[in-house]
């Protein structure tokens, strides 16, 4: 049921230190990320359709 939780949490809100947290996860965010099950297919996905820009 947590696993089930976190993901959908990760899911809703992208914010991987709350997760930390209510896991109680002192690990990098990458242990939590493997815990709730996304993948680095997944984190990388996000990377490719990322757009900075600075607004003038």
């Amino acid at each position: 049921m947590r696993k089930t939780f976190g993901y959908h949490h990760y899911k809703q809100h992208k914010d991987v230190a709350v997760l930390q947290q209510l896991f109680n996860h002192s690990a990098p965010s990458s242990i939590t990320m493997k815990y709730i099950g996304v993948t680095e297919d997944e984190v990388d996905a996000t990377m490719e359709s990322f757009c900075f820009k600075l607004n003038h």
